[in-house]
């Protein structure tokens, strides 16, 4: 199931590095993703489950059609909240991409896409992408 998670994460530019994160950033994340704020930690979801449905659109998924076409703007929200939570907290790239991967992992496990993506869409709408 990982490694499935990690395909759909690598929709974004910033992910394309995710299938090589060493493994003690992998098991760091948890760890730094817990000292995230609130508005962190939301767009570390949104960003997650925005990957996870712009791939389901791509492969005609119909519950992910249901959604609005998110490969762009889904994408820049990606890129955007990655580099802010880098730039707020001082984690790595490789840090921020396994703190994605293990939410999205948490999204998917849970099958809780639809009940975040009201309010990321909200989010979304709000950001200005």
């Amino acid at each position: 199931m990982i490694r499935s998670i990690k395909c759909l994460l690598a929709v974004t530019s910033l992910s394309a590095c995710a299938a090589s994160v060493p493994a003690f950033a992998q098991t760091a994340a948890p760890q730094a993703s817990s000292n995230l704020t609130l508005e962190q930690q939301t767009s570390l979801r949104c960003a997650a489950a925005f990957a996870i449905v712009s791939n389901g659109q791509a492969i005609g998924n119909a519950d992910a059609l249901k959604y609005p076409e998110l490969n762009a703007r889904g994408r820049e929200f990606f890129v955007r909240s990655s580099a802010r939570i880098m730039d707020q907290t001082g984690m790595s790239r490789n840090e921020v991409a396994a703190a994605l991967q293990a939410e999205a992992q948490k999204l998917w496990d849970a099958g809780a896409i639809e009940q975040v993506m009201p309010s990321c869409m909200i989010l979304l709408d709000a950001s200005g992408v």
